[in-house]
């Protein structure tokens, strides 16, 4: 019997085979190793099998063809490239390839030159052009299935396939095998396998609709609200909300020997202000939802696994949030954060969250004070929140992102001479990232007691919220914490004008309600509901019915009350950047000193439209050199940002234009001009 009537009786065996063989090289090149690949299929392999089953079933469908093995090398191909843009994307960032990603993928080069040097650009189209080749080989002289193909039975096939596959699904989750909740979606990966992983985040998103939503159970909700007083618009204080990045308490770890108290600022004044656990979606990573959480009062967990809302409905729409409720009762709201604008999409998310001002860290004059690491350091901050309250005559609400302690920590000894020391942990590597990162949050705390300090004697009432976003990316187990809970950190709500001191947990979607219910106010949908409901009966049903509503649904309750969020015109930065005069300093390479107002190392000059090197001074002066003006050059300055994506992140204002009129002599332009 010839080899291919053999491979035709077994190819559903060989088809198996071929799909788990192919899963072990994915997950290979995912995890970077084919060792963590083999511990990880010998570990889980009722997961193993569950995702190499998913790609079995998805390749069913050569069944309906006759070129088979075109289609084979066809399925072949994606599911190798998924598993090769994934491990090419978790050398360079923490969080794996996801569904948002593939909106991604329209952007082309400039996807590939994030992710890859200039070499490795050409090896991928290379690679990607032999790839072409092959199935275009395949498609014209590749082998035919040599019998009729019997769509009856062939068909049957594939739907019993499917819906086996189906069924399989619901028992892994019932059996607990899957998960269909990521608090972390880089471990989720690595639990749970990146097949699955993936097709969730494609398909498994947003809000499904409530069972019983409908405009009289909107109704029912909005009713146990009544209880509640009426806002108290004579006292507004400022709210402030401080996310500080991977920040917790080291000496809950049981395993870790310190030195010294890491925070003991921030752990006096949990004891002399309100302060408690905080209940964050995400531990490692995901800093972005649990600032979802404690802007809009909206749990994540009624969303996809692993979804981040900024990467998906609020690309699409506003949101009613706390900026937008307290902008409505006169605050101005300011985001702030020292790090790039475009992280995480927060320059054009931001407005969609009624933000009016954003100052990242291209808009800061310090941001180049980095640690070793290079984050720009969180003292850096306090300046720039004192800025945002100065720059209104009334309430500002700021919602400040540290992030200095930011990971991956390293495993070598970074600090030569370290303020605290750590032991304890298994490893000596394991040793220097605890160290790493206790002197890290230990110079948080520093700015913790700079900041207070300077709020203390602000001449307005202040509220200041401040906690950690997720514990740090240090592998930890509940069974290596003290408070054995992996989504906790802790907070504190400090004031600086004697509020009655309380001690009560809470989730990050509950604070900004309890904050304003702190402040006498009683405003907007779900902080109203987080007032009035929090600890009753049917108190995550209803919320996730009106969560429903309000993104997903009808809308039903701003019926009544003709609420709109329209999306803010956000400025970029505090102030405005502008130029006073320029003059040359050496005719030899063309040397130039601009002389103006709020520069920072990120400001770049544009002549004629285009940008060019520029050397920044200080906040007043920047040069450049190397082109000679001429008579009608324009010459403007604009932040840009420091990704690789080389984005402008503010216009160029209409005092930073100059013309050259006569030798070395600049001037405004005027309207006859």
């Amino acid at each position: 019997m010839k080899l291919y009537k053999i491979c035709n009786k077994i190819s559903l065996l060989l088809h198996a085979l071929c799909s788990a063989a192919g899963y072990f090289l994915i997950e290979a090149i995912s995890r970077h190793s084919f060792t963590d690949a083999w511990i990880y299929m010998t570990g889980k392999p009722l997961v193993f099998a569950y995702n190499a089953g998913l790609i079995f079933t998805t390749s069913l469908i050569v069944y309906l063809f006759r070129r088979r093995t075109f289609w084979r090398v066809l399925v072949s191909i994606f599911w190798l490239l998924l598993g090769i843009i994934n491990g090419v994307i978790l050398a360079n960032r923490v969080t794996p390839f996801t569904g948002p990603d593939l909106h991604l993928l329209t952007d082309g080069m400039a996807v590939l030159n994030k992710y890859l040097p200039s070499w490795g650009v050409v090896v991928a189209l290379i690679v990607l052009g032999v790839f072409v080749l092959i199935l275009l080989a395949l498609l014209i002289k590749g082998p035919k299935y040599q019998r009729k193909v019997k769509f009856r039975y062939d068909l049957l096939l594939v739907v019993v396939g499917v819906a086996a596959f189906a069924g399989i699904t619901q028992l892994a989750l019932e059996k607990r095998v899957l998960s269909n909740y990521f608090g972390n979606i880089a471990f989720a990966y690595e639990d749970y396998g990146y097949p699955y992983c993936l097709g969730v985040t494609i398909f498994n998103t947003g809000i499904s609709c409530p069972r019983d939503y409908s405009e009289e159970e909107i109704k029912r909700i909005e009713k146990t609200e009544d209880n509640l007083p009426a806002t108290n618009e004579k006292n507004q204080p400022n709210i402030l909300f401080l996310q500080l990045e991977s920040f917790f308490d080291p000496t809950l770890v049981n395993y870790l020997k310190i030195s010294e108290d890491p925070i003991p600022t921030f752990r006096k004044l949990m004891k002399e202000y309100s302060s408690g656990y905080y209940k964050v979606p995400a531990v490692g990573a995901g800093t972005a939802n649990t600032e979802f959480e404690s802007i809009t009062g909206m749990s994540l967990h009624y969303f996809g696994p692993g979804e981040y809302p900024y990467k998906s409905i609020l690309k699409e729409t506003t949101c009613e949030s706390a900026p937008y409720v307290l902008k409505n009762l006169g605050y101005s709201t300011h985001a702030v954060h020292n790090n790039e604008a475009n992280f995480y999409g927060r320059r054009s998310i931001f407005p969609n969250l009624g933000f009016d001002t954003f100052t990242s860290a291209e808009y800061m004059a310090e941001e180049n004070d980095k640690n070793p690491l290079g984050w720009t350091k969180d003292e850096v901050l306090t300046d720039e929140i004192i800025k945002c309250l100065d720059s209104t005559e009334g309430p500002d609400y700021v919602y400040t992102i540290s992030t200095q302690g930011h990971g991956a920590y390293p495993e070598e000894q970074l600090i030569d001479d370290p303020e605290i020391t750590v032991t304890g942990a298994a490893t000596e590597a394991q040793n220097n990232q605890w160290e790493y990162y206790c002197n890290e949050i230990h110079e948080m705390d520093n700015f913790v007691k700079e900041l207070t300090d300077a709020l203390a004697d602000y001449p307005e009432d202040v509220i200041l919220v401040m906690y950690g976003d997720h514990l740090p990316t240090m592998g930890l187990t509940v069974e290596d914490l003290k408070n054995k809970y992996l989504f906790q950190t802790e907070y504190v709500m400090w004031d600086n004008f004697g509020m009655e001191k309380k001690k009560v947990n809470l989730s990050a979607y509950q604070m900004a309600a309890e904050v304003m219910d702190r402040a006498g106010i009683h405003e907007g949908t779900i902080f109203r509901y987080h007032q009035a409901r929090r600890n009753t009966r049917n108190y995550q049903v209803d919320l996730e019915t009106l969560q429903y509503d309000l993104l997903y649904g009808e809308k039903y309750a701003y019926k009544d009350k003709e609420l709109t969020f329209e999306r803010t015109k956000m400025r970029m930065g505090i102030y405005d950047v502008s130029l006073d005069s320029m003059d040359l300093i050496s005719d030899i390479d063309f040397t130039y000193r601009l002389k103006g107002t709020n520069f920072t190392p990120s400001s770049q000059v544009k002549l004629n439209g285009e940008w060019i090197d520029t050397v920044y001074v200080n906040p007043t002066t920047l040069m450049i050199s190397g082109t000679e003006l001429k008579d009608f050059d324009r010459i403007s300055v604009s932040q840009r940002s420091n990704s690789s994506t080389r984005k402008a992140l503010s216009k160029s204002y209409d005092r930073s234009v100059y013309m050259l009129y006569s030798e070395n002599k600049w001037k405004l332009p005027t309207d006859e001009s």
